[in-house]
């Protein structure tokens, strides 16, 4: 019975410690671990919701003109939101003329050969470089400097040339088929690899390519689809390079946006030669046919994004 206080006594200093520990580690931590107020969290939706509306509006207003008769345009001073008399003319004219139909097969084309070769170029570069070859070090040094140091464009112009590319789709992908930057990327994701697993299948007599084949790459999935993105990207946004070391009937996509577009002008099918300047409505239309092969990837792929560049790019 004498005890009781006593308890009591020590259980009230040790919730008081308890509290005071709270309190200190409430004082201490960080402003982004504090839970937000409702007021912020308003804030922050409403800053998304800006953020969100400039980045949708262009599309809108894209997607809207290319749909809207020339007189409406005039109308609305060069853009239209919401036509009220949609018309799918701009792009029957320019599906019908053959340049950007020929142009995006090309681009088409270009986009996956180029990605393919790209993609396997870096993921066999990269493994040979995450092991410990002869020679390891000095390839990755020479990889890093290209990030530091550029060419310029005469002697690669030279070099494209004097390797008989001039004038092919080649000339297109082979300047730009690796990249330093994806290369140190999968780099240090298969470095990452635990090495319990390669020992394990060279255990089971495997060499390196079956290693590659069938450890590596089912692992690295979401790093090489987020590179095989930026390797696509950069090929179908190709223009130029296209300027360069094609004539105008080699022209990937790019190139005829360009030249609809920024130049105001259009390009005849048969000769090659500039036309009429295309209006408002066929510039946006070919916007929008350049825009939506590539934009319709990025749903299938966006899953991958933080999972493969992080993974690649954190150690652990």
């Amino acid at each position: 019975m004498g005890s009781t206080p006593v308890s009591t006594e020590s259980t009230t200093v040790v919730r008081l410690g308890r509290q005071r520990a709270r309190d200190y580690r409430a004082r201490t931590r960080p402003v982004w671990m504090e839970k937000p107020s409702f007021a912020m969290q308003g804030l922050k939706g409403l800053v998304l919701l800006l953020v969100c509306v400039a980045v949708i509006y262009p599309f809108l207003v894209v997607i809207g003109t290319s749909l809207s008769t020339q007189q409406e345009i005039a109308a609305n001073n060069g853009f239209v939101l919401i036509p009220m008399h949609p018309t799918l003319e701009a792009y029957r004219t320019i599906l019908s003329g053959g340049i950007v139909t020929e142009a995006l097969f090309r681009s088409i084309g270009i986009t996956l050969v180029g990605t393919a070769l790209s993609v396997t170029l870096t993921v066999m570069m990269a493994y040979g470089l995450s092991r410990r070859i002869m020679g390891g070090n000095f390839f990755l040094m020479t990889a890093l400097l290209t990030m530091l140091f550029s060419p310029g464009i005469i002697p690669t112009f030279l070099v494209v040339k004097e390797l008989g590319l001039l004038g092919t789709f080649a000339a297109l992908i082979l300047p730009t088929a690796l990249s330093a930057f994806n290369l140190i990327i999968i780099r240090s994701f298969f470095m990452n690899v635990p090495s319990e697993l390669v020992e394990a299948a060279r255990l089971d007599g495997a060499g390196d390519i079956r290693i590659l084949w069938n450890v590596m790459l089912p692992l690295s999935k979401a790093v090489i689809a987020v590179i095989g993105l930026f390797y696509a990207v950069g090929y179908w946004n190709m223009f130029f390079n296209a300027m360069l070391y094609v004539d105008s009937d080699k022209w990937p996509l790019a190139m005829v946006l360009r030249q609809y577009v920024l130049l105001g002008s259009s390009i005849d099918a048969n000769t090659g030669a500039e036309i009429a300047a295309p209006s408002q409505a066929i510039q946006m239309a070919v916007v929008v046919i350049s825009l939506v092969p590539i934009l319709s990837v990025y749903p299938f792929l966006q899953k991958y994004f933080t999972k493969g560049v992080l993974t690649g790019a954190v150690k652990g």
